[in-house]
């Protein structure tokens, strides 16, 4: 029997064979996912505010009126120039969660613009975390809206040592935090507001009269009558403390007169003089050295040509 030679063997060429698939590394895979969600995550996208929920921890006691029509201004003059922080909703598809950021979503919400945000994946621990490291970098949180925050996390299970980290706080502050935070709930702190000009010392102190029913039960009553609401939130505290104190008789403290400031300078631009009004009078202080004698030498006779300028103006007003 002839011998089979080997160029009729049955080896199948590989022009034949099935294509083989091209592995890619795992590692090279993992790096490349890691890589596309950093990009995702630093990446500013443009949301719809009506598809942004609440989330984290209610770290704002209310907005400052005026401080949030000066940024509703702002955006609406320059634009929003930093993003708020979002993370994808954990339960519905196409919604998202606050992280940081919330006077910014309610001002572009009021303006009825998009929201500029970065989206990242964030557990109810990063998220808590990242919203309290955020309050750190920030000057205008108030001493309560911080203790508030703390009493919170505490609330919901997280231990002393998350708290500290999450507020960037050693354990005696938080522990002194947490003594305050814990003393009211958020309804009574939502009423009385953001008081930025109360710290720790009387905030002890109302804690401390909280500690008689009697003394609760006379702020709770006083922050039921309708002039309470037209206070400043710092003048809220004040009241609260005097009832709490028995020391309100019949009418609360009045609102703060609020001042106006003008300044007048010369057709050069000099600064000559700032007037300073309110609902109790007027006040000029001169800035021109010798200027501000010779006003004060002349001052009949400058008020007496002004009245009488004034009197000649509100009778052409009677006429019209």
């Amino acid at each position: 029997m002839a011998r089979k030679g080997i160029l009729t063997s049955n080896i199948t060429p590989k022009s034949d064979a099935a294509p083989r698939q091209r592995m890619i590394p795992q590692g090279a895979v993992g790096a490349l996912q890691s890589s596309l969600t950093k990009l995702q995550e630093n990446a500013v996208q443009d949301i719809d505010p009506s598809l942004i929920d609440m989330a984290g921890m209610e770290d704002r006691l209310g907005f400052d009126s005026d401080g949030q029509k000066k940024l509703i201004e702002s955006l609406k003059t320059y634009g929003q120039q930093v993003p708020v922080l979002l993370r994808p909703h954990p339960t519905t598809r196409g919604r998202y969660e606050i992280v940081y950021g919330r006077r910014r979503l309610a001002a572009l919400r009021e303006l009825g613009m998009p929201v500029r945000a970065m989206v990242r994946q964030l557990d109810d621990h990063a998220l808590v975390m990242a919203q309290g490291q955020e309050n750190n970098t920030r000057t205008d949180l108030s001493f309560i809206e911080k203790a508030s925050f703390a009493a919170q996390l505490d609330t919901a299970g997280y231990d002393r040592q998350t708290i500290a980290a999450a507020l960037a706080m050693d354990m005696p502050m938080v522990s002194r935090m947490l003594k305050v935070g814990t003393a009211f709930d958020l309804p009574f702190l939502r009423q009385i507001g953001r008081a930025p000009s109360v710290g720790r010392d009387r905030w002890m102190k109302l804690v401390d009269l909280f500690n008689d029913p009697a003394a609760r039960n006379r702020a709770a009553a006083f922050m039921n009558r309708p002039e309470f609401v037209q206070l400043d939130t710092d003048a809220r505290f004040d009241a609260v403390l005097l009832a709490a104190q028995n020391k309100h008789r019949a009418k609360p403290p009045a609102p703060r007169p609020e001042t106006r400031r003008a300044t007048i300078t010369s057709p050069e631009g000099q600064p000559l003089a700032t007037v300073n009004a309110s609902d109790k009078g007027i006040s000029l202080s001169v800035r021109t050295a010798g200027f501000d004698r010779w006003i004060e030498e002349n001052a009949e006779d400058l008020l007496n040509e002004w009245f009488a300028r004034w009197q000649s103006r509100q009778s052409e007003d009677e006429q019209d």
